[in-house]
């Protein structure tokens, strides 16, 4: 059988086995780190930066405001590059240079007249720069001293907005980055769809390929495939099983029709014809009749709506029985019995006669006449054994195989005239097995066919009503 493959890009390797549950925590866990460490990095060099830039502005802040407690000091005290003995021969332009220097803006407020003063560029002065406040007791009055930076607290010179913009951008290049893995991760759930989409009631050959698959999708794309083969063979089984039941059919409905022109041609002239045409008629209409039952076995069968009611019975009388039946219908071959006394067994009656049955009809029509059947009835090791042997044309080694194939009929030369619908021997394989027992065969061409039944002996109304309850 032959199926179209749809392949992904990538070679077979063999990989360890990840679950994908594991591989998506994988990703996140990543992603989720990368962004961790960039907030984390980002903090502390804002912070760094800030201590810097605090403990540099309270040491500008520092050397101003001790201008006005201390007028005169050392030179070395003054660490910013302005000297001391500027601010002791003009303050005014001594500040102004000081502040233009350190990029800083100075207002000093006297807080006994209310008057301000400001050196540097205003343009500093402004919301979310860095600043600090000192109060002076110089003598003779009280001053307040403000100091701002041209710094803002954030990031390396950005502001706390930009920062977050940064932040947000790491965001969505995670969620790209992390989409662009999740969906080569989801490939076969895709690969999965579109091989569902391209299967039609015609069209079931349809595979997904398993290569590059190394975790759960993999074990999914198997089960699907699995799943797609026994809808194709269930399929083409139907389909088979319409075609052959069709022919089967078809051939006693030409009968039947052939001879119900020849009766209305010659039947009321002829009184020979008028008998022979009715007895064909009702001949072939017992054949389709017992076509349409066993189909309709296999169909209650297939549906599991097949009932199956376990009594008690004696095998050994339903054995008898059966070679009983057998001699009324059938003079031709020779029967032998060879029934053990007293077998007993639990199951169907009605259904494992009809299996049986099956299985002697069988050996009726492939055994010429004048030759030997031998039914067998015997209990060993609590189990119950029949057994149906015969001296026919036996069934060849490619044959065997395929004997309980519904419909399944061997060579031209062997089935030729037996008037056989292939249906028998697959309605007692089910019978059987329906009571978890097995069927077996031994045959040689030119030296006979031997079926045996093996069943297993349940007794007792508890394991009987265990049997009832299973569907």
């Amino acid at each position: 059988m032959k199926y179209k493959i749809f392949h992904r890009r990538g070679r077979e390797a063999k990989r360890i086995r990840i679950p994908f549950a594991f591989k998506t925590a994988a990703v996140y866990t990543l992603l989720f780190s990368l962004i961790l460490v960039a907030v984390v990095v980002g903090l502390t060099s804002a912070y760094t930066t800030y201590a810097v830039r605090s403990q540099n502005l309270d040491k500008l802040a520092s050397f101003v405001s001790g201008r006005y407690e201390r007028p005169k000091l050392p030179e070395p005290d003054n660490p910013f590059g302005s000297r001391s003995s500027d601010f002791d021969a003009d303050p005014e332009t001594g500040l102004k240079s000081f502040a233009e220097a350190n990029r800083i803006y100075i207002e000093i407020k006297d807080t006994d007249t209310g008057r301000i003063t400001s050196y540097g560029d205003a343009g500093i002065n402004v919301a979310g720069h860095m600043d600090t406040v000192r109060r002076v007791n110089a003598p003779a009055r009280h001053l307040m001293i403000r100091v701002v930076s041209s710094d803002y607290p954030g990031l390396n010179g950005l502001s706390v907005g930009a920062f977050i913009a940064l932040i947000v951008l790491l965001l969505l290049l995670s969620a790209v980055f992390g989409g662009v893995l999740i969906r080569k991760m989801l490939r076969p759930v895709y690969d999965m769809t579109q091989t569902a989409r391209s299967i039609t009631a015609s069209d079931l050959s349809t595979r997904i390929d398993t290569v590059d698959s190394h975790d759960e999708f993999r074990e999914l794309a198997e089960t699907f495939n699995g799943m797609l083969d026994r809808i194709q063979e269930s399929y083409e089984k139907q389909n088979r099983f319409v075609s052959d039941a069709s022919h089967e059919l078809r051939t006693p409905l030409s009968v039947v029709s052939g001879y119900a022109n020849l009766l209305r041609r010659w039947g009321s002239e002829n009184p020979d014809v008028l008998q022979e045409s009715v007895q064909k008629i009702i001949e072939e209409t017992g054949n389709m009749q017992q076509l349409v039952d066993r189909l309709l076995f296999l169909a209650r069968a297939d549906r599991k709506t097949q009932h199956v009611r376990f009594e008690r019975f004696s095998v050994t009388e339903m054995m008898r029985e059966i070679a009983e039946e057998t001699r009324m219908i059938d003079e031709n071959h020779r029967l032998t019995e060879r029934i053990d006394d007293e077998v007993f067994l639990t199951a169907d009656y009605a259904l494992l006669k009809q299996a049986l049955r099956a299985i002697v009809d069988n050996s009726i029509k492939y055994t010429p006449p004048g030759g030997d059947i031998t039914i067998s009835c015997r209990e060993r090791e609590g189990r119950v054994e029949l057994e149906v042997a015969d001296t026919g044309i036996g069934i060849s080694e490619k044959d065997l195989p395929h004997i309980f194939d519904r419909f399944y009929k061997a060579d031209e030369a062997r089935t030729r005239g037996k008037g056989s619908s292939g249906l028998g021997l697959s309605i007692a394989k089910w019978i059987v097995e329906r009571h978890r027992g097995e069927i077996r065969v031994e045959s040689r061409p030119g030296q006979g066919t031997k079926f045996t039944v093996c069943l297993p002996n349940l007794h007792g109304p508890c394991r009987q009503e265990k049997e009832k309850a299973e569907p």
